[in-house]
């Protein structure tokens, strides 16, 4: 066996050896632990109130549009703080580079604007 194939054998005994030992360790705490359970403990709880009516409930998807576009504004900021810490070798083709990506991020928060996804109610 050549020492290529070798050093994969050797990462996949390692993991699964890992998984083994959580196995293990999830089967033997499955055992010793103790299960008593009881209505109370079954029952959802949400902050200290008791639970009223059923746990599904329907939300609008404005909100989620809403945790999308952070997601995507806070990628930009990824994206923007390598490029302005190596701003001067880029030039200005670096510039322009970053200008046309802004340009076009503003254009799609222009466009959730009108379609009235950040209002927040």
């Amino acid at each position: 066996m050549s020492d290529f194939l070798r050093q994969y054998l050797l990462v996949i005994l390692f993991a699964l050896l890992a998984v083994g030992v959580v196995g293990a360790f999830i089967g033997l705490a499955s055992l010793l632990r103790p299960n008593r359970p009881s209505k109370g403990k079954l029952e959802n709880y949400e902050s200290g109130v008791d639970p009223v009516g059923s746990g599904w409930s329907q939300s609008q998807i404005r909100y989620y549009i809403f945790a999308l576009l952070f997601v995507m504004f806070d990628v930009e900021a990824v994206f923007i703080f390598p490029w302005a810490t190596r701003l001067e070798e880029y030039g200005y083709f670096g510039l322009l580079e970053m200008v046309i990506f802004i340009a076009i991020l503003t254009l799609g928060l222009g466009y959730a604007w009108r379609k009235g996804v950040l209002r927040w109610a």
